[in-house]
């Protein structure tokens, strides 16, 4: 990788991935770009444009500008706010995809579009699901991230396009506010924590779901793209998670760190219905074995990194 377009550039991942891709690239080398600029400090220090996914002109354009060779796709709506709006979810994340598939097929580009573990379903094994099982979603978000890995697929053994992609977990993140995901409740319970000393959550106490620190999600896409393709026999996407944990679980490890946290129960139906189509967890052994890949963060190191950093924020 060399000249990098990433889309949706402000949201939860690239407003995160862009400032570290610069560190490696160098600022001039790295194209943000979102479909509107919404603060200076979001977009950082180095090139940012306006860019509609939906506008396949305008993305063919940019990529002859800038001469990318590699697009990196992050613009999409995420899980809750889907269901919310099903048909508007379909219309954003299956055509702002298949225009940047298309256009790096034309100009054949590297090509990154994170999937998830809602690409699985309720008949996917539970525990440690497996790479290669059944994926039937139950969600529109689960629909559309199983349709752009089919799609991948097709265009790398149809075209030859080196498309790549991983299946992350919930995403933890002190630097972005939760953005509409079932599993922000782990995000929005640390900022709770510290405002509030109490946080009330809307999934039941043992709902266990497959977790990452955002530090491993983002070094984890360089190291995929980096990796040598003649070890990857699974490109669209890879199992990756670095930790499985209940509310409950999350809440008890706060508590060693604030003592008087305390935490409530006020189940939201829709996104309990969410995440239990969801796998408990999820076994990544492809992912290490093809391109070595290993998490830096668990549980205990994860929560007294996100507390003091939202505490100094």
């Amino acid at each position: 990788m060399k000249k990098i377009l990433v889309t949706g550039a402000l949201g939860q991942i690239g407003s995160e991935l862009v400032p570290y891709l610069r560190d490696i690239y160098g600022k001039d080398n790295i194209i943000a770009s979102d479909k509107k600029r919404q603060d200076d400090s979001k977009a950082g220090d180095g090139i940012f444009e306006i860019l509609d996914v939906m506008d396949r002109s305008s993305l063919y354009e940019m990529v002859k500008k800038y001469n990318i060779d590699t697009i990196i796709h992050m613009a999409a709506l995420l899980s809750a706010v889907a269901e919310e709006k099903p048909q508007f979810a379909w219309q954003l994340n299956m055509n702002g995809f298949t225009n940047t598939l298309g256009v790096a097929r034309e100009n054949n580009l590297k090509y990154f579009v994170p999937s998830s573990i809602a690409a699985f379903g309720p008949n996917s094994p539970k525990d440690n699901t497996p790479q290669d099982t059944i994926q039937r979603p139950t969600s529109m978000y689960g629909i559309t991230k199983l349709s752009a890995e089919l799609l991948c697929d097709y265009y790398h053994l149809k075209y030859g396009l080196d498309t790549r992609s991983v299946r992350f977990p919930g995403l933890i993140s002190y630097v972005t506010p939760p953005g509409g995901g079932t599993t922000d409740y782990a995000v929005k319970i640390y900022y709770d924590a510290i405002k509030f000393g109490k946080y009330s959550c809307y999934l039941r106490e043992d709902t266990y779901m497959d977790m990452m620190y955002m530090p491993d999600a983002i070094k984890c896409i360089v190291q995929l793209m980096e990796s040598d393709p003649s070890r990857l026999k699974h490109r669209n996407a890879f199992n990756v998670s670095a930790m499985s944990f209940s509310p409950k679980e999350i809440s008890r490890e706060i508590k060693k760190i604030i003592p008087e946290f305390t935490i409530s129960y006020d189940i939201d139906e829709e996104k309990q219905k969410i995440a239990d189509s969801w796998p408990n967890s999820i076994d990544c052994t492809c992912a290490i074995e093809e391109w070595d890949f290993k998490p830096e963060y668990d549980l205990a190191s994860m929560t007294k990194d996100m507390i003091d950093k939202l505490k100094t924020k």
